[in-house]
């Protein structure tokens, strides 16, 4: 009489029950684990299980049955009720010996197995049988599969990936062909990239959402967070609202539209088809959840890297410091990166005549001046009080001399002198010795008089 494969199982539950004391359940696979469609005879059963876990993974991983006496024997057994001492778990097979799911019982009390197994299979087989007719294992709901992109979307380890998943996420769960994701940020809002080939439509869309430009891009997300979701009917001879006249030109005849994010600074997720469809509301509510659920982990991505930011800059001039200081040197080139260690003249006496404020001050117009003096892929450090490290690629010592002398010109410019001593890695030599050298320089440019160049020779 079942009319569906999880029915079936419904029945075969259902109809063991009446006849066993036993914790029954069948299990189905669905996408990458094992689902549990109808169970009965416990407080609580397991929803979903990992394709090898527990007797039930074993079972269906192996296609062969099996007996459990005593579970606390067993490694394999996940506990459903604490007084559960014996299991039979038997596979559910289609007619080409091939296993569909499981079925699974578990006993508290005194059970005769070798009786019940005989049972158990005959069962499965039947019920095997019955799904197969049926169309096989029910397939992967919509729900289902937001929850599985959910968990990549969680697990994205950029704004990239995830920008990326979140648009395969809304192409799967909608079942329409093409799906866009615009974020807004201090350039303007911007598209998402593709996820592996884009259909025809998809590329179509991207291409006049790119003509149309910043301006009617920040019009669709105004309208979205204005008025909330919204979606087609699937009805002809319509006229669209203008702001999606991009979309109507690119081919789009359905769309659902659903607003990502805080209205400043959110985003707009946009999912379409050339084929003129009628998605439901419950289409719309689960692109909805996806874009809360993108919008969260986008929020976290960007909070962490803030964070990393935060651990590797010097908060008073916002330069990088000493641990990414180290990793950089570390890939120093012998003969070619130079280290320029700075100093600056006379700090400690800015700071005991004039306090530590303006001796902040001074070390962040310090740090803009020198920056600017170098050039585009020089990096400048902070690695102490007034103490500075710029790192640097030339061919030549004489071309890292230059730039050194220029960022002594640079820190007059602003009113103060600065000591610098260069050094460029000998083959084989540590970093830190490179640093040393370069150090031992800076203080003999000291003793010679300060606001002068030094170039390592030992």
């Amino acid at each position: 009489m079942a009319s569906t494969a999880v029915e079936a199982c419904q029945w075969a539950v259902t109809t063991l029950a009446r006849h066993a004391s036993a914790t029954i359940s069948v299990l189905l696979p669905v996408q990458d684990r094992l689902r549990c469609v109808a169970a009965t005879g416990a407080w609580q059963v397991f929803a979903t299980v990992p394709p090898k876990a527990g007797v039930v993974g074993r079972v269906y991983a192996s296609g062969k049955p099996a007996t459990v006496p005593d579970v606390a024997e067993d490694p394999d057994y996940l506990p459903i009720r604490p007084d559960v001492t014996a299991e039979i778990c038997v596979p559910v097979l289609d007619p080409a010996g091939r296993p569909i799911g499981v079925l699974d019982l578990q006993w508290s009390g005194p059970v005769q197995l070798g009786l019940w197994r005989e049972t158990a299979e005959r069962v499965a087989g039947r019920l095997g049988a019955r799904i197969t007719a049926l169309g096989g294992p029910p397939a992967e709901s919509r729900s289902e599969k937001l929850l599985r992109h959910a968990a990549a979307l969680t697990a994205a380890p950029t704004t990239g990936d995830l920008m990326t998943a979140a648009i395969y996420a809304a192409r799967e769960v909608s079942s329409l062909s093409a799906a866009v994701l615009l974020l807004a940020d201090g350039s303007g809002p911007r598209l998402g990239a593709p996820t592996g080939t884009p259909d025809e439509l998809e590329s179509r869309v991207r291409a006049e959402l790119t003509e149309a430009g910043a301006p009617a891009l920040n019009r669709m997300i105004t309208r979205a967070h204005r008025h909330g979701a919204g979606y087609t009917l699937g009805e002809a001879g319509h006229p669209p609202t203008e702001e999606y006249r991009p979309l109507v030109d690119a081919g789009v005849r359905t769309l659902v539209a659903v607003p990502v994010g805080p209205p400043d600074g959110g985003g707009l997720l946009l999912v379409a088809d050339e084929r003129l469809l009628q998605p439901d509301s419950i289409t719309v509510n689960l692109m909805e959840l996806l874009g809360g659920q993108a919008w969260t982990c986008l929020d976290r991505l960007r909070t962490l890297a803030q964070l990393r930011e935060q651990a590797s800059s010097d908060p008073l001039t916002g330069l990088r410091h000493t641990g990414p200081f180290g990793q950089r040197i570390a890939r120093a080139t012998p003969g070619r990166t130079a280290l320029l260690a700075i100093d600056v003249d006379g700090f400690k006496a800015v700071n005991d005549t004039y306090g530590h404020q303006a001796g902040d001050r001074l070390l962040v117009e310090l740090a803009r001046a020198l920056e600017a003096a170098l050039r585009q892929g020089d990096e400048l450090y902070r690695i102490g009080g007034d103490e500075f490290v710029a790192v640097i690629e030339v061919h030549r010592p004489e071309e890292a001399v230059r730039i050194a002398e220029r960022l002594a010109e640079a820190a007059r410019d602003v009113g103060r002198t600065v000591s610098i001593g260069v050094a460029l890695p000998r083959p084989g030599e540590p970093p830190e010795t490179t640093l040393r050298r370069a150090d031992q320089a800076l203080y003999l440019a000291k003793r010679q008089g300060r606001d002068t160049v030094r170039l390592a020779t030992t």
